[in-house]
């Protein structure tokens, strides 16, 4: 920037992105104090390098601000896990099924898994047709991004919100101030599926 620049000559970009030509250094630096700018370099690698006349101090301001805004409004990807039995209850999993409801329309995806204990594990078609049953009762909210998979005596399924749920949420949470931020998974929530077993399980 400015005095620091080594290059004799300079492509020079002026304030509003008009081009105005490659100069001699000395030149530029001198159009840059006319106007009470900066003369700093944004495609150093060129040949001339190019040199745009700008508040430097504006331009950092501005650009810490854009920085901080995109880091409020990124959603930071959390996955939840939900624990089922292949023969559950119906009434655990209506319960089951209202926390992955909330879990999606926060924005989070989640890890369904089917525990086999026993004989059961001879029986994958009861996960199958329960991880089906689940996907089709919250096809309005998101949808499978992984398919049933058998992993040892569990079966496994990751749901994700539609963009349209996960927008919803990122403006209802911005609603609320404060910006997006990973939530802390009540007594009644699974934490993230690498920090652990976790969410209720059904017998």
């Amino acid at each position: 920037m400015n005095e620091q620049i080594r290059a004799r000559e300079v492509r020079l970009v002026g304030p509003e992105g008009e081009q105005v030509g490659i100069v001699p250094l000395e030149r530029a630096l001198q159009l840059a104090a006319d106007v009470d700018l900066d003369l700093v370099e944004v495609a150093p690698m060129a040949r001339p390098p190019v040199c745009k006349l700008m508040d430097f101090g504006k331009y950092k301001y501005e650009s810490a601000l854009k920085a901080r805004e995109a880091r409020r409004n990124q959603q930071q990807t959390v996955i939840k896990e939900m624990k089922l039995r292949p023969k559950i209850d119906p009434h655990d999993y209506e319960t089951k099924k209202g926390h992955v409801v909330r879990f999606l329309k926060a924005g989070d995806k989640v890890k369904v898994t089917i525990m086999f204990r026993g004989r059961e594990q001879s029986r994958p078609e009861l996960g199958y047709r329960l991880l089906r049953r689940l996907e089709s009762e919250i096809s309005d909210l998101g949808y499978v991004e992984a398919a049933p998979k058998q992993d040892g005596r569990n079966m496994i399924m990751v749901l994700a919100p539609h963009r349209a749920t996960k927008a919803a949420a990122v403006a209802a949470t911005a609603a609320k101030g404060g910006g997006v931020r990973e939530r802390e998974p009540g007594a009644d929530e699974a934490p993230p599926a690498e920090a652990g077993p976790a969410g209720q399980t059904g017998e």
